[in-house]
């Protein structure tokens, strides 16, 4: 599929009044940079090495989908579901990821600076790696999520939820670092 394609299918399903499908389409490496998504069933897609910057994926459903190493550069994923989704080395700098679901997802290695994560859902989630300098996480789900060998400088870490299975970097305490941000 090519991004003309990609378009004109969730503009039809638009016209139709219906969810733009893109069920386990094969879109790797393809361009959709500023492309309005929003809404659209993307579960199972194959999005590896995409690019998807400043694309709007408001409330999309990338269940499971592959997105490693792709670019979502100031991309707009409020609400979006991303249960199981592998975002393993993907650049999301900037993006809005507010109450998106992320449970169980590999974001590892991942870039997340400046990410708004607020409200997201991160249980189980691997963010270990990655790079959450000046990311908010406010209020938060990270429920067994793994942060191991994360950078979290400067984070916003006010209010999140977490446990015992939780898994923070090296140095982490949270009796001080949660603490100083209620």
């Amino acid at each position: 599929m090519e991004r003309d394609e990609v378009i004109k299918t969730v503009q039809a399903a638009r016209d139709r009044g219906e969810t733009p499908d893109l069920t386990e389409a094969d879109l790797h490496g393809l361009d959709l940079s500023q492309a309005d998504l929003a809404g659209a069933d993307l579960s199972w897609a194959n999005l590896n090495q995409a690019n998807l910057s400043q694309a709007n994926l408001v409330g999309a459903d990338l269940a499971e989908v592959d997105l490693v190493g792709s670019s979502l550069v100031e991309a707009n994923l409020q609400g979006a579901n991303l249960t199981e989704a592998d975002l393993g080395g993907a650049d999301l700098r900037g993006s809005n990821l507010a109450g998106a679901n992320l449970e169980w997802a590999n974001l590892r290695r991942a870039d997340l600076r400046s990410v708004n994560l607020a409200g997201a859902n991160l249980y189980g989630a691997n963010l270990g790696e990655s790079d959450l300098r000046q990311a908010s996480l406010r209020q938060a789900d990270l429920s067994g999520a793994v942060l191991i060998a994360a950078n979290l400088d400067g984070a916003d870490l006010g209010q999140v939820q977490y446990d015992g299975r939780t898994r923070w970097p090296e140095g982490f305490r949270e009796d001080q670092d949660l603490m100083s941000q209620k």
